[in-house]
């Protein structure tokens, strides 16, 4: 499965890596050229443990890499997660969205077909139907892509264990069974059934499994 992370900053980048750990193909965009170059070479350009031989793994397989074009990064996959930086505001408890909603003015002009836009950036309640507004005024595909969120919680040096072997996968959609979910349930299906694995006393996937906790609603 085909799929590009935008912003590869420390949360963007280890997901980049670990979604090719489950066997997809991922192009990574990031509009610093020189990070670019870093992350084409195999390595992360920060420390997390064990990232650097699963980037240099990846990258040397070509299932991994990396770009400074959003168009490239717009025709290459209809999975698109945003992993931008969204810091707190100097002396405020408001998150600075302005990388989230530039990178969605950047990609959504490029869409031209049905494709999912899911937002991993740590933002306040009511940001997902400014972005869903934002992607329909401007792409040509319309309402035709959907917007999802999928909130990451990752810890220093657990960061793989975080992602690969969560306790919990948070999806936000805007309706249930929707094309959007099911293509995220497709991107994390090896997560989840690892997950069932885990949960049953016989180490097999119950005969009824539970689905992964979402929300009907994204923020």
């Amino acid at each position: 499965m085909k799929q590009t992370v935008i912003g590869c900053g420390y949360l963007g980048a280890t997901h980049a890596a670990c979604i090719a750990e489950l066997g997809h193909e991922v192009l990574g965009m990031d509009s610093d050229m020189d990070k670019v170059a870093v992350l084409n070479s195999g390595k992360a350009p920060f420390h997390e443990r064990d990232l650097d031989e699963m980037f240099a793994r990846h990258t040397a397989s070509g299932r991994l890499r990396f770009t400074a074009s959003y168009a490239e990064a717009a025709a290459y996959a209809d999975l698109h997660f945003i992993g931008v930086g969204t810091p707190q505001q100097p002396g405020e408890n408001a998150y600075d969205l302005t990388h989230l909603f530039a990178a969605v003015r950047q990609l959504a002009p490029r869409i031209r077909n049905p494709a999912v836009v899911a937002v991993k950036s740590t933002v306040p309640v009511g940001t997902a139907p400014r972005v869903r507004d934002l992607l329909h005024e401007t792409t040509p595909a319309g309402d035709q892509v959907e917007v999802a969120w999928n909130p990451e919680f990752l810890r220093d040096s657990f960061a793989i264990e975080d992602t690969l072997r969560p306790d919990r996968l948070v999806l936000g959609f805007e309706t249930e069974h929707s094309w959007a979910e099911a293509v995220l349930r497709q991107c994390f299906e090896k997560i989840t059934e690892a997950g069932r694995r885990r949960s049953s006393p016989t180490g097999r996937p119950p005969s009824s499994p539970r689905r992964p906790r979402t929300r009907s609603s994204p923020r």
